[in-house]
This record gives structure tokens, C-alpha cells and sequence, in this order.
């Protein structure tokens, strides 16, 4: 009997092909407890993510962690919930992102997409290039500004898969992209287009990064260099100073310290410095998920209004916007080598 294998074999390209692969952060498969919960076992369980030993960490996680945050996890993506798609927005948009961006090369690179955490994963995607016959790809995880708890982790986790092949295709990984003219260009025109649109004029427009815990920028991350990066090219372009645009961090966890300021606090303290009217932008997401929509949305809209502000309104991320994958295109085409 001849021997049949089951491992899972690649068409070989006659003259090389070259795959583009984009990665975000992840979301779960629905907004019920287990749904939510799988998704933040496998989130929280990231050493990139969490750095406390294992044996310390896996039983506060496995215990109160995953027996209670997930249904106020998903409680939060319920309000935020594309029904439609019956996906979550990070979801819908990464998708969009990848097809537009699919027909811009009009067949000159075959896209694909996959997440951090979730699915589709990123060896789903890896799976699906070389099943289209890429013997490279070109690897861009959607954050535009570094840190090891998401570029790097990204990139891990598509060489953790690419350990388990034979075969591997040859790999380019992108840097992060905090200031790039493209991207800066692209952020000035979504805050001109917002505030345009606007029957009133912000006091403020505050900008919220996702936080990070002190002890990871003392050990070498450096990603709030990145953020100040990013807004003092944004600064630049709209004119503004750092007293109009100021920047801040937001999502917490834990007990530790953080980077700061802090979001919400320094949201909260603005109406009694007679600040009343803001317009908060999320530079650090590609795309709006539960941290844009429903973390500064809902929830800091309500502290805002409580301590006596009047109006608060949010930039949209670039999300599946023309701009957005303008600037995917571009990232990748400067990566290529030039023929």
C-alpha cells in the first residue's frame, strides 16, 4: 500500500510570486460569554501581552479574570456590533481593507488577512497565499506605532507558524509607520473632513493612544516615542500646538502603572478648566474596534458629559477609507524591490 500523507501541500510558483499578508489584533466570533472568553484566554495568555510568570498569571486569569470580565467584554462589542455582518467592526474593516487593497494591485499580488487572536489567524493566511502559489510574502501588521505587546507579538506569531513548514516561503516584515507622510497625510485630511462636517467648533482635540504599562518602556519598548512621533507630524500638519492637541493614553488594566496621562481622567477635568466641547482622535488604530467605539464612544463620552461637558465627538479611524488603503498600498510598494 502506497503511503498517503496528510500534510498539506503548496503549488510550487515557476517564477516566484509575491503575497501580501495584513494583520490586526484580533476580535472574538460573537459577543456571547464563551465567544468573548476564548478570545481573551488566547490574548491574555500572550507572554508579549502579559509578562508576569505563567504560574502566577494562569490561575488569576483562568479564575476571576475569564469567569468575569467576559460578559462585560461582551456586553461592550454588543453595543458596537456590526448585525449586518454580524461580525465585529475590526473585523469588517481589516476584511475591507484587505479586498480593496486585492483590487488596487489588480492581481499583481494576491492579499490576504488575518488576526493576532481570533480568526482568521494568521496561519490561515499564510495557508491561503501559498495556496495561490507565493514563495514570499510581504508581512504588514496594521500598527503604525511599535511595541512589543503588538508589532512584535504579530510578527512571532508568523514565524511560530512558519517553524511548523517544510517549505517556507521567503518573508518580508514591515516596520511600524508612525510618522509617514502618507499616513500623517491621511490622518490631517480625516480630522479636516470630521471638523468640517461638524455644526460646531472643538475646544480641544485630544488624542488617545492605547496605554502600555511603565515597565514595559523601562525595559525597551519604545513605543511612546512612536506616539510622540506620530503627533507632533499631525501637530505640524493642522497647525496645532501641544496645549490643542494633547496627548493621551488610554485602557488600563491592572494595577501597575501606566504611561500617561491618562485618557479619562484627563478627559474628565477639562469642563472645569471651562473646556466643554472636544473632539478626540485614536491615532494608534487603523481602524475603529471596541476601544475607539465603544472605550472612548460610550464610555468616556459618558464621564465627559457627567463632570459637565457638552459635546464630544469622535474622529473616525481611517478604517476601509480610499486614504487607507492608499497608505497599505504605498507601505507595500515601498517595501518591494524596485524593478
Amino acid at each position: 500500500m502506497a503511503f498517503k500523507s496528510n500534510i498539506p501541500t503548496h503549488p510550487v510558483p515557476a517564477g516566484g510570486k509575491t503575497g501580501v499578508l495584513i494583520a490586526n489584533l484580533g476580535t472574538p466570533d460573537g459577543t456571547d460569554y464563551f465567544s468573548v472568553r476564548r478570545y481573551l484566554g488566547e490574548f491574555l495568555s500572550d507572554r508579549r501581552v502579559i509578562e508576569a510568570p505563567p504560574a502566577i498569571w494562569q490561575p488569576i486569569l483562568q479564575g476571576v479574570i475569564l469567569t468575569t470580565r467576559p460578559s462585560k467584554s461582551g456586553e461592550a462589542y454588543g453595543r458596537i456590533w456590526n448585525r449586518e455582518e454580524d461580525a465585529s467592526p475590526l473585523r469588517v474593516y481589516t476584511r475591507a481593507q484587505a479586498e480593496k487593497l486585492a483590487a488596487r494591485f489588480e492581481g499583481e499580488f494576491p492579499v490576504a488577512w488575518g488576526m493576532r487572536y481570533g480568526k482568521p489567524s494568521i496561519a490561515d493566511a499564510v495557508e491561503e497565499l501559498m495556496d495561490q502559489g507565493c514563495d514570499r510574502l510581504v508581512f504588514l501588521p496594521l500598527y503604525p506605532q511599535y511595541s512589543a505587546t503588538t508589532t512584535a507579538t504579530a510578527n512571532d506569531q508568523l514565524f511560530r507558524y512558519l517553524m511548523t513548514l517544510r517549505r517556507q516561503p521567503a518573508v518580508q516584515t514591515l516596520p511600524a509607520f508612525p510618522d509617514h507622510p502618507a499616513y500623517i497625510a491621511a490622518l490631517e485630511k480625516s480630522v479636516r473632513d470630521h471638523l468640517a462636517s461638524l455644526s460646531w467648533k472643538p475646544q480641544r482635540l485630544v488624542a488617545s493612544f492605547h496605554g502600555l504599562p511603565k515597565l514595559c518602556v523601562e525595559k525597551g519598548d519604545y513605543y511612546p516615542d512612536d506616539c510622540e512621533r506620530t503627533l507632533s507630524a499631525l501637530r505640524t500638519a493642522l497647525g496645532l500646538s501641544e496645549e490643542q492637541m494633547p496627548i493621551t493614553y488610554q485602557s488600563r488594566f491592572g494595577p501597575m502603572e501606566w504611561v500617561q496621562p491618562y485618557t479619562a481622567p484627563f478627559v474628565s477635568a477639562l469642563p472645569e478648566q471651562g473646556i466643554t466641547r472636544i473632539a478626540v482622535i485614536m491615532p494608534g488604530f487603523i481602524s475603529d474596534c471596541i476601544e475607539t467605539l465603544d472605550e472612548i464612544g460610550n464610555e468616556l463620552r459618558e464621564e465627559f458629559i457627567e463632570a459637565g461637558g457638552e459635546e464630544l465627538t469622535l474622529v473616525p479611524c481611517l478604517n476601509d477609507s480610499d486614504d487607507a488603503v492608499a497608505l497599505l498600498e504605498t507601505l507595500v510598494r515601498e517595501a518591494l524591490p524596485k524593478k
